[in-house]
């Protein structure tokens, strides 16, 4: 049994970085992703949607809006078939207007997170965790969800040492 999953979403391509668009061949929370299994083992599962949000980073951002505001739900292309055997499952996503991207939700809505404790971590330009903690709280009411780490997007690459510290929380 494997006692640690890390699922997140993660964008690669173009991606606003201290103040202007850059782009990246592996996004900000996959790098964070890894870190974390490195230091303490457990599976990886990237989150992915079925439609990929569109290239340009403005219009990705307008599409995030809109699915936010309409409280979409994106397809993803992939599920796990369970997560009963995780103990702990880390969370992490890139804070976009404030919450997790959508994809987000859709993979909390297919399990059973009752009893699971979820420990978040979120990539960001400024808005830390913003309030995507009382959000996640709202879609998985019987989880004990954790704020854990915000990491500025532009630092992810050089966040290991950071990320290993404070894992021994966990």
């Amino acid at each position: 049994m494997e006692k640690n999953l890390i699922a997140y979403y993660s964008r690669k391509g173009q991606n606003y970085v201290n103040g202007s668009i850059k782009n990246l061949a592996k996004g900000n929370t996959e790098i964070v992703a890894e870190f974390i299994q490195k230091a303490v083992g457990g599976q990886l599962f990237e989150i992915e949607t079925v439609k990929n949000y569109p290239a340009d980073y403005t219009e990705c951002t307008e599409v995030a809006k809109i699915e936010i505001q309409k409280n979409f739900r994106p397809e993803l292309k992939n599920y796990l078939p369970s997560i009963d055997n995780f103990e702990k499952i880390f969370l992490g996503f890139p804070c976009w207007w404030s919450i997790p991207p959508m994809a987000i939700a859709t993979f909390l809505e297919k399990y059973d997170f009752a009893g699971k404790k979820i420990i978040t971590f979120t990539t960001h330009e400024g808005s830390g965790f913003g309030g995507s903690t009382n959000w996640l709280k709202k879609i998985c009411p019987q989880a004990e969800i954790i704020q854990g780490i915000a990491i500025h997007g532009a630092d992810a690459k050089n966040s290991e040492e950071k990320i290993i510290s404070w894992l021994k929380n966990y």
